[in-house]
Formats: structure tokens, C-alpha cells, sequence
């Protein structure tokens, strides 16, 4: 298990005295509850699907998790961004009065005074969690960025195909049942997903993004991911319960994302926003959002059957 702390730079203490630390947990989730109460659900539709990814250009790796979110709610025309000190290193630098973004970095450190190591000899591991400003290229000036691909037109029909495509070759798929039941369910005790008639969802797109919602849950079973949110499974409105649904809508929308589809605006109802508003406000649940989103990037990973390009620290983490 991992000691996870909390790290920024400090912000001055309106009292004279010592220097507050703005919880990054919380300015994750400030900024999530605003676009709720503007209608918006940001995991929704994670990136814009013309520009791709967005992507830390010093590294060249794409962001995951929560950081693919924030970005994403930035709408912007380029997929690449830096932190200003990034950009004054190459050269370049921020034009005046640019608003940055919000991007959070997990990290890990030995926690050389803990009293025991572990099996292997080798220290205990602490975890931290800061944040950081990031600027798109186009804010930008005297840094030469790559010019964004364009992303070929898609029809409708290729979009499903490709959906169609990414579930049969779901390494260590579970059974899948269709036209058996009213509504759609995931049962971990069979490992078995039960779909609705397809000609009952009112969009191909719609029966798609359902299905890869019961997925997503499917991947924390036993056998796959052993996830505690689906594990640990508590009473339909339940806090884990409800902390299983947020990673399963986030994979989904991961997942969807790949193929080119996303849930309507239409679908955003005000019960469904609500909904959403009234668990991240709880202080409580503050980590959840942050925690959610990564564990719905390993979730998607592993229904895309690839490696992770950039695996974030999984510390234990508690409300």
C-alpha cells in the first residue's frame, strides 16, 4: 500500500501565516462540478475527435486518465501543450494574458524512515499527486509544432464497424446475451453481459456505447483487472457502486472515443446531471473523479488490448 500525498505550489495564506496548499483532489473536481452545472458532462466526450489525443509535447506521450478529461473540456486546435517553463526552455514562450490548463501528475518516492521494507528488500513506495499549468500550441509563439494530422471522415456505418471490431477482439471477452432482458446489465458472478434487442435502442451509436458501458465493468472482474469498485460491490446507489458507474460511463467514453462515436448533448439530462453533481459536492467523494478516470484508462486498455503507454502509480486511495 501506498502513502499518497497531496502536493503545489503553496498559495498565500489570507490569515499572514503559513502557506495553504490547494488540494489538487479538489481543483480537479471544482473544475468537473462547473461543467456539470453548465450542462456539460466533460467524460463525455473526452478530445476532440478532429485533433486526436492531446499530448505533452515534451515527452510526446499522450495524457491518460483524468488529464485526457480536462484537456479534452479545452476544445483546443492542437493536440500537443507544455508548461510555460517547458516552452521557455525550447525558446518559445506564452503570449500575454493566455489562460492555461489544468493537468495533474502522479508521482512515487522511497519511503526510506518506513519500518519495514518490502519482500524484495527494496524500500516502501510514498505516492504524491501534483498539479500543473499546461498551454496549447496555440498559445504559443517560437516553437515550431508538428501540424495536426486530419482526421479522415468517417461515415456512421464505419464508426459501428469499428465498435463491432474492437469487441470481438476484446482479449478475454465475456459472454455476451442479447434480446434476454428489458435492460441492460453486467453480472459478475457469471461473468455475463445482458443487452436489450438491438432494434430496442433508438441509434446504433446508442446500443454501442451501452454495451461498452456493461464492458467497462466487465473488466474489473476477478479474472481481468480484479477492480474493488466491482469486487466490493455494495446496494444499487451505494457509494462504491456509484463510483463503479463513473469508471464504467469514463470507459465507455475512452473506448467510444476510438471508434468515432459519442453520447448525443440530448442525453445530458437534467436528472443524469443532477445525478452527478450530487455525489462529486459531497466532500466525501472529492477523490473520486481523479481515481475514476484512471481506473477507466487501464479498463480501456485492456478492452483495446494494448499496453499502457504511460502507467500512472495505483496507490490506495480513500475517501
Amino acid at each position: 500500500m501506498s502513502t499518497l500525498t497531496a502536493q503545489r505550489a503553496p498559495a498565500k495564506s489570507q490569515a499572514g501565516g503559513k502557506p495553504e496548499w490547494p488540494d489538487p483532489y479538489q481543483q480537479v473536481t471544482d473544475l468537473i462540478i462547473e461543467h456539470l452545472e453548465n450542462g456539460v458532462v466533460p467524460w463525455r466526450c473526452p478530445w476532440n475527435r478532429e485533433v486526436g489525443r492531446p499530448r505533452n509535447f515534451h515527452s510526446g506521450r499522450p495524457y491518460r486518465g483524468i488529464n485526457t478529461i480536462l484537456l479534452g473540456c479545452r476544445y483546443a486546435v492542437s493536440p500537443w501543450w507544455m508548461t510555460y517553463r517547458q516552452a521557455l526552455e525550447r525558446g518559445g514562450h506564452v503570449r500575454k494574458g493566455e489562460r492555461g490548463a489544468l493537468v495533474i501528475k502522479y508521482g512515487t518516492f522511497d519511503l526510506k524512515d518506513a519500518p519495514q521494507a518490502t519482500e524484495d528488500g527494496k524500500n516502501r513506495k510514498g505516492a504524491y499527486l501534483r498539479s500543473f499549468t499546461v498551454f496549447n500550441a496555440s498559445q504559443i509563439e517560437g516553437i515550431e509544432f508538428p501540424q495536426t494530422p486530419q482526421s479522415p471522415a468517417t461515415s456512421p456505418g464505419e464508426r459501428i464497424e469499428r465498435a463491432e471490431a474492437i469487441v470481438r477482439a476484446m482479449p478475454q471477452r465475456p459472454v455476451i446475451h442479447e434480446g434476454h432482458d428489458t435492460r441492460a446489465l453486467y453480472r459478475p458472478p457469471t461473468d455475463e453481459i445482458e443487452m436489450p434487442s438491438f432494434s430496442s435502442f433508438e441509434s446504433a451509436e446508442t446500443y454501442h456505447l451501452t454495451l461498452l458501458h456493461e464492458i467497462g465493468h466487465s473488466t474489473g472482474h476477478s479474472s481481468r483487472l480484479n477492480r474493488a469498485s466491482l469486487t466490493k460491490h455494495d446496494e444499487f446507489g451505494g457509494p462504491v457502486y456509484s463510483q463503479e458507474e463513473l469508471v464504467a460511463e469514463m470507459c465507455a467514453a475512452f473506448v467510444g472515443m476510438e471508434a468515432g462515436i459519442v453520447k448525443d448533448a440530448h442525453e445530458q439530462s437534467a436528472a443524469y446531471l443532477r445525478s452527478w453533481l450530487s455525489v462529486l459536492k459531497s466532500k466525501d467523494h472529492r477523490r473520486w473523479i481523479v481515481q475514476a478516470a484512471s481506473q477507466a484508462s487501464h479498463a480501456a486498455d485492456f478492452i483495446l488490448g494494448r499496453t499502457s503507454e504511460e502507467q500512472e502509480p495505483q496507490p490506495e486511495v480513500t475517501t
